[in-house]
């Protein structure tokens, strides 16, 4: 590791730690025959149960190639969403900060030898450009991404999000923002937890660790162990939501799986709680970045929807995370199989929202967009669906989060909470900011959700917040 260029960054100090991550004995499990139909349905049963599935379970699952009973743990896995999350879909966008990076990711447009790429950081007034932006279309969650940077320190990222807190247009607010940035010590995520963030994202790319290694050669990044240990950190300095995440393609889809898995039973036995949410984006292309345009693993359609199935089957109550890098067809099909998250009219490249055009947008972007709808569009398209979107963040608010998000989600109080709270955003972006065609198409999902609400005082307290709503409040929830 290059010391130099890691200097102001947190000391790397991974002394007495060992991979939690069974490489030896995931190929093993791997290397299983295709299960058959019955324990396939066994497997399926159990989650349907919502209990989490031991990795023999998962390894079963991601054996199958027979196409009869790869249908049959999709419409496991889309059986099981609608039972925990109803038919709702949370929105949120991705809002990037700053793409100077010290590490040399080979797949990776930010990476430090990457001459081409435009770099920027935002200034404080630049952000609030930026979010305000955000706001008039009606987005009211944010992820907030950063490059590895000495200059992106706890107090740099804390500052931030108090910024995106504070800026407000008309009836537009965060009300719950997300970052995605460098593995920190315990101080530094206590740092940034005291400036109300919500979750803390990190990916580990690909739990492989030669490959990780053959593709993270310099910087800070370039410390497995100390990537892999970055939850226990957080959790340690107060932050209980976290999302964890491998970039699909850097090595097999399916061991990804296993060992995100093997992370989450990691958490759970030391922390007593998973992952909030878990992300498994495909490469994409990125500028003057050849292996991100030829993956070395590349995963099938076909495959990426059976892994989607597999995670959902095997994790019932973590969030999962589809965004813009993948195509609009692509996104259509994933959201029925368990994905529980999306982003829409996003932009990546660094102030592209209020404050470049898009060339420079471009040359600021860590890799290509392939859904390039607008938010009202995904809207509509998904209302039209049988979708409910959401923009909720009651949970996190009300302290739902982490181990009592579990104490909630466990009993099946996700629905119930949940379900209301989606309608009651959505109300609110019919009202501010939705194309009069979204409207009419948000007004129907409503009234389809209201209609499978039982009659009494919980629904009278739900149509008494709506009606408030169109009186002019603003943020109500149970």
């Amino acid at each position: 590791m290059d010391t130099k260029l890691c200097k102001g960054l947190p000391r790397v100090n991974t002394d007495g730690l060992k991979s939690f991550i069974p490489e030896e004995k995931i190929e093993t499990l791997l290397a299983r025959p295709q299960a058959d139909r019955f324990e396939v349905r066994d497997i399926i049963a159990k989650s349907l149960n919502k209990q989490r599935l031991e990795p023999e379970e998962t390894a079963a699952l991601l054996s199958v190639k027979d196409p009869d009973i790869a249908a049959e743990i999709k419409a496991g896995a889309e059986e099981l969403k609608k039972r925990i999350y109803g038919n709702r879909i949370v929105f949120f966008a991705p809002l990037y900060v700053g793409n100077n990076c010290i590490n040399d990711c080979s797949y990776c447009g930010y990476r430090s030898s990457n001459a081409g790429l435009e770099r920027k950081t935002l200034t404080k007034d630049e952000l609030v450009r930026e979010v305000r932006a955000l706001e008039q279309k009606g987005h009211k969650r944010l992820i907030l991404v950063y490059g590895e940077h000495p200059v992106y320190d706890p107090e740099f990222i804390a500052g931030t999000v108090r910024t995106v807190y504070g800026a407000k247009v008309g009836r537009g607010e965060i009300r719950r923002v997300n970052i995605n940035a460098a593995p920190l010590d315990i101080e530094g995520f206590r740092r940034v937890k005291a400036a109300g963030i919500g979750t803390y994202q990190i990916f580990q790319e690909t739990y492989h660790r030669a490959t990780y290694e053959k593709y993270h050669p310099r910087g800070l990044k370039a410390d497995y162990l100390w990537r892999l240990y970055a939850f226990d950190r957080a959790m340690e300095g107060g932050i209980d939501d976290v999302g964890m995440g491998a970039l699909i393609g850097l090595y097999d889809y399916k061991f990804e799986t296993m060992a995100m898995l093997y992370h989450t039973i990691h958490l759970e036995e030391r922390f007593g709680v998973g992952p909030h949410t878990i992300s498994f984006p495909r490469m994409e292309p990125a500028l003057d970045t050849a292996l991100a345009s030829n993956p070395p693993h590349p995963a099938s359609d076909d495959a990426f929807m059976q892994m989607i199935a597999v995670i959902r089957l095997s994790v019932p109550y973590t969030g999962m995370i589809l965004t813009a890098r993948e195509p609009m067809r692509v996104r259509r099909q994933a959201i029925r199989y368990g994905i529980s998250q999306i982003d829409a009219g996003s932009n990546i490249g660094v102030g592209a929202y209020a404050g470049c055009d898009d060339e420079h947008g471009r040359k600021r972007s860590q890799f290509e967009l392939n859904d390039n709808r607008s938010l009202d569009t995904v809207i509509g398209e998904l209302c039209d669906s049988g979708f409910l979107p959401s923009f909720c963040t009651g949970c996190y608010r009300l302290g739902r989060t982490g181990e009592h998000f579990m104490e909630f989600a466990v009993p099946g109080f996700v629905k119930r909470f949940c379900t209301p709270n989606a309608i009651l955003t959505l109300a609110e972006y019919v009202e501010d900011y939705a194309s009069s065609a979204a409207a009419g198409k948000c007004r129907a999902a409503i009234e389809r959700e209201l209609a499978q609400i039982p009659e009494g005082v919980f629904k009278k307290n739900l149509l008494r917040k709506l009606e408030q709503i169109r009186q002019g409040k603003r943020d109500l929830y149970f």
